[in-house]
């Protein structure tokens, strides 16, 4: 199996500044896409930046250009540099990485997720 280990979370002032990472471990050579989810009080899971073996980063619209994912299929590990945070980002951040089963895509993997709090 793939073990997957976040670091960074915190708290910190509307504006500022924050990156997580994520280290994988395991079984990694199947994994087909890293990726950062969110999941705030109250709300659903839902993804934040992905990015698949053979294509760029993609960010959701609440995040774009504010946000910016890197990946290294080598040492297998993710970041998300966090920049202008906003109160709305507040929430627990888990990283994902995604196997490939009989044709289908499988969100397999999950961090154990970090805690980001943005608040005055």
């Amino acid at each position: 199996q793939v073990r997957l280990v976040e670091s960074g979370g915190g708290l910190v002032k509307p504006g500022g500044s924050l990156t997580l990472s994520c280290a994988a471990s395991g079984s990694t050579a199947g994994i087909a896409a890293m990726g950062w989810y969110r999941q705030a009080p109250g709300n659903e899971r839902v993804l934040v930046a992905i990015s698949a073996n053979v294509d760029t980063p993609k960010y959701a619209d609440s995040v774009k250009g504010r946000f910016t994912m890197s990946r290294d299929k080598t040492k297998n590990t993710i970041t998300l540099q966090m920049n202008d945070l906003k109160p709305e980002d507040t929430a627990v951040y888990y990283c994902n990485a995604a196997i490939i089963v009989a044709g289908t895509w499988d969100n397999a993997y999950w961090g154990q997720g970090t805690q980001v709090t943005v608040s005055v």
